[in-house]
Parts: C-alpha cells; structure tokens; sequence
C-alpha cells in the first residue's frame, strides 16, 4: 500500500527527527512503530499524511493502493467537540466533506456501533469516560472508510484496564475490516498484542532498527499465549540496544 523510500526529516532549527527509513507497509497489517521519546515516530505519522514533507527520500502511494484522501487519523488526546453529541463529532469529518447528516446517518451509526457505542449516539463528551471519548473518536476515524489509519499513542493516557479492552476492541475492528493500521506506541506489550509486523526505531535521529514479523497466534490467549511472552522478549532485546545510552 505504501513505500517509504529512505525518508529523512530535519526541522528548519537543525532538529535531524529521522534518517534514511525505508520500509513497505502492505495492504491489511497492522503496523506498529514502537522505539523510544524523540526517535520520529509520531513525525513519520505525519509524513505518511502528507502534511508534511520530507527532507529526502520519498513516500510512494502505489497505483490502485490508497492515497492521502483515503487516511483516518486517531491522535492521543481524542480532540472532541464538547458542545457536540458522539454522532455529530462521528459526522465531522462527513461534514467537511459537504455531506449532508441524513445522507450520513447510517454512516455514523455504523461507525459508533463499530467501537460499541450506538446507543450513546446523543451523549455529549462531558458524559462519556476516557475510554467512550477515545472509541468515539476511533469512530470519527473510520466513518469515511480510509483505507489506512493512523494512530499516534491513541491509548497512553488511559488506565490500565481501559487501556486492554480498547487495545482488544481495535484488534478486534482490525479483523473484522481489514484496514491497514500504522499505530505508535511506546509500550512493548501493546506491540506484541496488536501488531502483525514491529518496526524498533533507534533513538534519534531515528531509522529502522528492527522489521520484526510478530509470531503470535490469533485467538483469545493471545496475552497469555508462551510465544507472546517471548515476543515481548525480544522485543525488549531489541529496544535494549537501540536505546540511548
């Protein structure tokens, strides 16, 4: 779907943020990016929504795959509208478009039904947990139906049991969709849990340290599973050497 042809980013005071990535992110898998504060994760993001460009290297968007219009984006915070309810903050995107809300609403509905949240269509954010407030905002995301989603640390700032259902919730959307995912985290279990392939970034300016396929089976004892225990192992291995000194 995309190939990423040894892209380097440096910010106009000096800042080098990346350094010769390549890499080919196929249609369907879910990618994580995962490396520590500072290495460019969050500014490949970015690049790959062409709102910024690269300073060398190019991103390529292969004939017939998706382009920048066919991307969803989920930041860390969920950036809701709070005088708005779920499903006019879902419609946002549709709006901006130039659609109207009765060409959307089977749309919207779909989408908040997606991450579980149908029946609080018409709350407002003030009433909705973290957790509700990111799943809506995951909903905002997948409404127009990208072809690729982005997700730059969706999950950091919620709790430790919000944090797991919403890591199995996406997992779950993933494989009943099919998108293809690029999500950035800082967490190696979050990784090992989501991700069909791992790229380990090096500490900045950041390259790929690591293209890692994950090995772990699909199903339910996937967090429990003996070869998920040894693929945070060598996730952790691999981050050990790439973090800076």
């Amino acid at each position: 779907m995309i190939v990423v042809d040894g892209v380097s980013k440096t910010f106009p005071n000096g800042t080098a943020a990346l350094d010769n990535i390549s890499a080919k992110i196929g249609e369907g898998e879910f990618i994580v990016l995962l490396g520590p504060s500072g290495c460019g994760k969050s500014t490949l993001l970015r690049l790959l929504t062409g709102l910024e460009a690269p300073s060398g290297g190019q991103i390529l968007w292969p004939e017939g795959a998706a382009g920048p219009g066919d991307i969803g984006f989920v930041f860390q915070d969920a950036t809701l509208m709070p005088w708005a309810s779920a499903a006019e903050n879902v419609y946002l995107p549709l709006r901006l478009r130039g659609t109207s809300r009765a060409e959307t609403r089977e749309a919207v509905m779909a989408a908040l039904a997606q991450v579980g949240l149908a029946e609080f269509a018409n709350a407002k954010p003030a009433a909705l947990s973290g957790g509700m407030k990111m799943r809506v905002s995951i909903a905002r995301a997948l409404v127009g139906a990208p072809k690729l989603l982005l997700m730059d640390e969706p999950f950091a700032a919620l709790d430790e049991f919000t944090r797991f259902k919403l890591q199995a919730d996406l997992h779950d959307v993933w494989r009943r969709t099919g998108k293809t995912i690029v999500f950035v985290t800082h967490s190696i279990y979050e990784a090992a849990y989501l991700a069909t392939r791992v790229l380990v970034m090096s500490a900045r300016p950041g390259r790929v340290a690591a293209d890692i396929i994950n090995p772990v089976a699909e199903g339910p004892e996937r967090r429990t599973a003996a070869d998920y225990t040894a693929f945070v192992k060598t996730l952790s291995d691999v981050l050990r050497k790439v973090m800076p000194t």
